[in-house]
């Protein structure tokens, strides 16, 4: 019955700002607006394929949440990075290695980055990988990925 997630809601501390983050900054097209309830909707990929509502709710009512927009090899690989970093947002991998630069979840395997909306929320780029998942290798780096193929 169940062929995919549709929709994910976060709270934000002010409403106006991350409808600039996400309309603007991320580039996604901003579908309705409430300002008597103080929500924001954006349509992520086509529109009606998959949906991202925005709350405003105090400071205090914020608890961080996690989640990722998928997105083709090639964006990840030649333009993620440089595209974080001309937001003035700051990439990052868990690879320990100093580098901001995508890293490979080995178990599934997919690539990605992360990076933070304007109240914390951790957000990511991720891509699934071809090949059969390695989680032996863990987090690893793409070159190393693709050695172990």
């Amino acid at each position: 019955m169940i062929k995919g997630l549709f929709e994910t809601h976060l709270y934000v501390a002010d409403l106006e700002r991350s409808i600039d983050f996400y309309k603007n900054t991320l580039g996604l097209t901003q579908c309705y607006y409430e300002e008597g309830r103080r929500a924001a909707f954006f349509w992520v990929g086509k529109p009606k394929e998959y949906m991202l509502g925005i709350w405003e709710k105090s400071k205090e009512e914020v608890e961080i949440r996690h989640f990722a927009f998928r997105c083709e090899l090639g964006d990840i690989l030649d333009q993620s990075v440089s595209f974080l970093k001309s937001k003035g947002l700051k990439p990052y991998n868990f690879l320990k290695d100093g580098s901001d630069q995508p890293m490979v979840f080995a178990w599934m395997p997919a690539l990605a980055i992360y990076f933070h909306d304007p109240d914390g929320h951790v957000l990511e780029f991720i891509a699934i990988l071809d090949g059969e998942a390695k989680p032996e290798l863990g987090v690893t780096s793409y070159e190393d990925w693709l050695k172990s193929q």
